[in-house]
């Protein structure tokens, strides 16, 4: 009985949690990690947050991903890597962790046909600020009833089922 409080009770935990939006992304979108791609372009547009993801994707017989500095992601430079993020199957993860600027280069020559990247990662803009309470607005009650009533009333309803089910 303790376990099925304890599931009922990280249910009810989790309708109530933000939603978490960290994005991964693929290096180089459909062509992924690979030589005559414009990764300048790529990289374009995008923001990069604290909490994303680079997924790399590339020739694992041929080609690497290395975190450079940017002196050597300039001169294409694999010499002095700070980080090998290649794993050997050809999919690397890059968790972004931290709000930082981060050089990646493809050693084995590749950085001189273009295979390199500059992300730079800033944290996630804040949420969007709530909207002032004007009168004749809903009670707390009613947003009480919306926002817990309802997902605990379901997590109960899911519960009881469970129980039900069992028996």
């Amino acid at each position: 009985m303790r376990g099925l409080f304890a599931v009922v009770l990280g249910l009810c935990a989790a309708v109530m949690l933000p939603e978490v939006a960290a994005v991964r992304y693929i290096v180089g979108g459909n062509m992924g990690w690979s030589p005559n791609v414009n990764y300048t372009v790529w990289a374009d547009g995008k923001n990069f947050y604290n909490g994303d993801w680079l997924f790399f994707v590339y020739d694992r017989n041929q080609m690497n991903v290395l975190e450079v500095n940017q002196t050597d992601y300039e001169s294409c430079n694999s010499d002095h890597s700070l980080h090998n993020w290649t794993t050997g199957a050809g999919r690397d993860v890059v968790p972004l962790n931290v709000t930082r600027k981060y050089y990646f280069i493809s050693g084995k020559g590749f950085c001189f046909s273009g295979m390199k990247v500059a992300i730079d990662v800033e944290n996630p803009p804040p949420p969007p600020a709530a909207s002032p309470v004007k009168a004749g607005s809903r009670s707390l009650l009613s947003t009480l009833r919306g926002h817990i009533l309802f997902p605990v009333l379901f997590a109960v309803a899911a519960a009881w089922d469970s129980i039900v089910m069992v028996l």
